[in-house]
C-alpha cells in the first residue's frame, strides 16, 4: 500500500510541477493574472433585491455583506458565498459576475455574500500586509494590482485582516440576531482563494457549517511552490505579503491546507463538493490573454485538487462528491455552472 501511495503522490507532485511552470509563464506575461475569473456572464449584474447588511469588526471595522433573502421567507437556511483574490470593496463577484445568488434564493436559501477580503483566504492574519518592514501607505497607489500597489494602503494594510473571526462570530451572530437567521447547518462555497477558505472555516467550525463547496479551490497549499505562486498571486492582486498573512510552513499555514486538515472534515462528516475543470477553453472564453491566464491558474487548482482526492480517498472518505468538468478554465462560466451542479447537494444538506 505504501508504495502505491508513494506513486501517486510523486505523480501528483510531477502534476504539481507542470502547472506552476504554467502559471509561471503566465505570471511573466504582459498583462496581470485574472486571479478572481475572467469572463462576465451575459445577464449578470446588481441585483436590487439584495440589500447592504454592515456588521462591525472589532478589528477591520465596518464590513459590508450583501444578502439575499431565500424566495420563501424561511431564515433557517443559509450559504456564504466567498469570493475570490481580487474581491472588491463594493459587491460580492458572485453577485456582479453570476446569476448564482438568484437561483439559491428561488431553491429557498438564504444567500450571504460577504465584500472585501482581497487576497485575504478569509483568515486571520498574524499581522498587517506590508513589506520590508516599510508600513503600508507610504507608497503611491496604483488603483489596478500588482507590485505597484505594494506600498499602497487600503484593506489588510492599516490593520490586520481578521475575517475568520468576523464571518465565525461577528457576522455570524448578526444574521441570527437581527435577521433571524439559523446560525448552525449552514453551507459555505467559493472559488479559487474562497474554495480554499470553504473548506477551512468548515473545519474548524462544524457547528455553523455542515457543507461546504470548493470551486478551483488550492487545496494542498504547502505542495512544492505553492506557497511562491500565491506569493505572486497576492502580489497582483493588490499588492499583499503572504508572509503577513501566516509564516512559512508554522502551524499558521499548515492550519490553513486543505490537505493537512482532511482528517477533521471527514471527523466532522461535513459534506463536500469539490471541483476543478481540466483548463482546456469552452467556446465562451475568447483568444486573449485573460483565457491563457485562466487556464494556468485552473491548471495549478486540479492539481492541487486532484492531491486533495487522493489524500481523502487514502483516509477512506464517504463524504464528497468530486466534479471534473472536461472543459473549463479559471472563470465565472466555469463557476457559474459548477454552482448549478452542486445546488442539489447543498439544499439537502443544510438547515
Amino acid at each position: 500500500m505504501r508504495s502505491i501511495h508513494s506513486k501517486s503522490n510523486s505523480a501528483m507532485n510531477r502534476l504539481v510541477r507542470r502547472a506552476l511552470l504554467v502559471l509561471s509563464l503566465a505570471l511573466t506575461a504582459p498583462l496581470a493574472i485574472a486571479a478572481a475569473g475572467v469572463g462576465a456572464l451575459a445577464g449578470a449584474a446588481f441585483n436590487p433585491a439584495a440589500f447592504d447588511f454592515w456588521v462591525d469588526s472589532p478589528v477591520m471595522g465596518p464590513i459590508k455583506t450583501r444578502v439575499l433573502r431565500a424566495a420563501d421567507g424561511n431564515t433557517d437556511r443559509v450559504v456564504y458565498a466567498l469570493d475570490g483574490m481580487r474581491a472588491g470593496q463594493d459587491l460580492n463577484g458572485w453577485e456582479i459576475e453570476t446569476n448564482v445568488a438568484e437561483t439559491l434564493a428561488s431553491w429557498n436559501i438564504n444567500v450571504v455574500m460577504p465584500v472585501g477580503g482581497q487576497s485575504s483566504f478569509y483568515s486571520d492574519w498574524n499581522a498587517p500586509s506590508e513589506f520590508f518592514g516599510i508600513p503600508a501607505g507610504t507608497g503611491s497607489a496604483n488603483t489596478g494590482s500588482g507590485a505597484t500597489d505594494a506600498l499602497s494602503g487600503g484593506p489588510g494594510k492599516s490593520y490586520r485582516y481578521t475575517w475568520e473571526t468576523f464571518l465565525t462570530n461577528d457576522l455570524r451572530w448578526a444574521l441570527r440576531d437581527r435577521l433571524g437567521f439559523n446560525p448552525n447547518r449552514n453551507g459555505i462555497f467559493g472559488l479559487s482563494m474562497g474554495g480554499s477558505a470553504a473548506l477551512t472555516l468548515a473545519a474548524y467550525h462544524p457547528d455553523q457549517f455542515s457543507f461546504a463547496g470548493s470551486f478551483s479551490g488550492y487545496l494542498n497549499v504547502s505542495a512544492p511552490g505553492m506557497r511562491e505562486a500565491i506569493r505572486l498571486a497576492m502580489i497582483d492582486a493588490g499588492g499583499y505579503n503572504v508572509d503577513s498573512m501566516a509564516p512559512p510552513w508554522g502551524p499558521q499555514w499548515l492550519r490553513m491546507d486543505p490537505f493537512v486538515f482532511a482528517p477533521s472534515l471527514i471527523a466532522n462528516n461535513t459534506r463536500l463538493y469539490i471541483a476543478a475543470a481540466s483548463g482546456r477553453p469552452t467556446a465562451q472564453d475568447g483568444p486573449n490573454m485573460g483565457t491563457v491566464n485562466g487556464m494556468a491558474l485552473e491548471a495549478l487548482a486540479l492539481a492541487n485538487t486532484r492531491s486533495f482526492q487522493v489524500r481523502m480517498a487514502t483516509l477512506g472518505a464517504n463524504n464528497v462528491t468530486y466534479s471534473f468538468p472536461e472543459y473549463g478554465i479559471h472563470a465565472w462560466n466555469n463557476w457559474q455552472d459548477e454552482a448549478n451542479r452542486m445546488l442539489p447537494d447543498l439544499s439537502a444538506n443544510i438547515g
